[in-house]
Parts: structure tokens; sequence; C-alpha cells
């Protein structure tokens, strides 16, 4: 299973890595240490609690900064369903939940998996925008 930074970590978060770091000293979410002694994240745990800010930001709970370039929303694959031909893909990009369907073909082929690094990209005709 890939493991990530507390950097790596906080830039699929959408935090500083200042964040990141209290969060896993305050045991919010898991670390242990590799051979060079440098503090790392299991990807299925850092997948669980990306779902967990996601909506804690989305209660506005943490302050959760987040924003998108082109519309690229760089997450953490949370679930992976196959079917015969099609498969669901969903990302915690941030505070953003983003669920794609897709051939399974192609989540085999780029090897989609839970706790792995990928980027949503969202093509739309029409964007609405609501004043908050």
């Amino acid at each position: 299973m890939q493991s990530y930074t507390i950097g790596q970590a906080a830039r699929l978060l959408g935090v500083s890595p200042d964040t990141a770091r209290r969060w896993a000293d305050a045991g919010r979410v898991e670390t242990h240490r590799d051979e060079s002694g440098r503090r790392l994240i299991d990807g299925r745990a850092l997948a669980a609690f990306s779902v967990e800010v996601g909506q804690s930001a989305a209660a506005g709970e943490d302050d959760v900064a987040f924003t998108s370039a082109r519309n690229a929303f760089p997450g953490i694959v949370t679930a992976v369903t196959l079917g015969d031909v099609a498969a669901q893909v969903e990302i915690q990009a941030g505070p953003h939940r983003l669920v794609s369907l897709l051939t399974r073909e192609a989540v085999e082929e780029l090897g989609l998996e839970v706790g792995m690094r990928a980027t949503a990209r969202v093509k739309a005709t029409s964007v609405f925008i609501d004043r908050t």
C-alpha cells in the first residue's frame, strides 16, 4: 500500500504541512516512520481521514482551504466500485467529493485503488455560480 509524507498528505487535503503535522500530533490521523525516520501516513488511513476532513469542512467545522487550478482537483481515491462493464470512482479533493462513472477497463488500465493519488479533471459546458 502506498504511504504519504506529511507534505504530500497536506497537499492532498488542501491544507498547510503545519496543519497536517498538528493533526498527526493530535492523533487525528495515524502515522508511522520509514527507515530514514520520516513520518508517513498509510494511503487507506489518509483516504478515510480525507473523507472526515471533507465532511467537517462542508459542515464548517475546520478551516480547510482548497483551490482548483483550471478545473483540476488533485485528491485521493476513497472508493472504487467495479461492475461488469462500468465503474464508479470517488475522489476526496480537500473538502470536495467527486464521483466519476467510467469504464471498468479505464479503471484497470489506470490501476486505480483506494488510497492512491488521482486528479479529477472536470469539463463542463455550463458552470453555475452561487453567491455565498
